[in-house]
């Protein structure tokens, strides 16, 4: 394949078209300058055919490997569930192409690691989708803490916490909470992307250990887990995830030696800065496309030798943080 540095196009092929796609991920790849959506794909060919009609793409699959293999796709975005990624990942990988995949980048340390050992073999660009570390909310949070807006960082602390939601309590089949796709259920969905995110704003994790336990027995993977961890520069966290609550809550809480920064990961809520100055909120908007960041971040390094934010090793390093949690290694 044409190197990507040396082309002005590239051409993408998405694994997976349901619901990540429709609004959050796909007209993001086809709104930026220089990136074009060739060929989509999903096992069902009725609602692959109906995606690529209702986003204007030309070419639709019912088989990965076509689509993988496909000269009209130079790179592949994979948004399978967690379970297919290695499968599909190490598949674009012996197709020679760039690729970036969903978070969490896989079910275990295990699994990612192979990934990235696989293009890192061949050095070929890898990334995974841990967008916040591209939206303009979470750069300002980053800003605060690089101009010591609240002194010296002492600890990081995050409590996630939601009821059960009607599918939970219906019984109805959802991979998200099967044991055998997410083994700590919404903790895989949902916590990835703030411990990514803190390793962003904080830096690389030293150590991190936790519990986690089954305390409603409404599906197999876990429910409830605790964790704590030290970053390597000293920084000490906490984290409590819940997904039997009476309320849904989301608060992170940034301390430091002369101030406190508070912010939600999933809640459309402002960023507080609190210091000797007194505190200041600030509402910074998502794009329409919350993806769109992220997806121009991969064109910058991509064609313009740009570093992106985040990339299969950074996702590597989320994996064994979850794992170390899940007290999985």
């Amino acid at each position: 394949m044409e190197e990507t540095a040396h082309k002005t196009k590239i051409r993408w092929g998405i694994l997976g078209c349901g619901n990540v796609t429709e609004v959050k991920s796909g007209p993001a790849y086809q709104k930026t300058e220089g990136f074009e959506v060739t060929a989509v794909m999903r096992r069902d060919e009725a609602k692959a055919a109906d995606y690529a009609k209702r986003h204007g793409v030309a070419k639709y699959y019912s088989d990965a490997e076509a689509l993988i293999n496909d000269p009209e796709v130079d790179a592949v975005y994979i948004a399978t569930p967690p379970d297919s990624h290695k499968y599909y990942a190490l598949k674009v990988a012996e197709a020679g192409k760039p690729c970036c995949i969903e978070k969490p980048m896989a079910p275990s340390y295990e699994e990612s690691l192979e990934i990235e050992n696989a293009f890192e073999d061949k050095s070929l660009p890898l990334f995974v989708a841990y967008y916040r570390r591209s939206l303009p909310r979470f750069l300002k949070v980053k800003e605060w803490l690089d101009a010591d807006k609240i002194g010296e960082v002492r600890h990081i602390r995050w409590f996630l916490g939601k009821p059960a939601n009607a599918v939970d309590l219906s019984g109805e089949y959802n991979w998200r909470t099967d044991a055998k796709v997410a083994p700590a259920g919404y903790f895989d969905d949902l916590a990835s992307h703030g411990l990514d995110l803190f390793a962003f704003l904080l830096g690389d994790f030293e150590s991190a250990s936790g519990t986690a336990v089954n305390q409603q027995g409404l599906y197999t993977a876990k429910d409830a887990i605790t964790g704590h961890w030290f970053h390597e520069n000293g920084i000490t966290g906490s984290g409590t995830w819940n997904f039997g609550t009476q309320q849904r809550e989301d608060s992170v809480e940034i301390y430091g030696s002369e101030g406190k920064i508070s912010f939600s990961v999933f809640e459309d809520a402002d960023v507080v800065l609190e210091n000797e100055m007194g505190e200041k909120r600030l509402f910074i908007e998502h794009p329409e496309h919350v993806q769109q960041f992220h997806v121009e971040n991969l064109k910058a390094d991509l064609l313009k030798g740009q570093r992106h934010p985040s990339t299969g090793k950074t996702a590597l390093h989320t994996s064994w943080v979850m794992d170390s949690i899940l007290d999985n290694l």
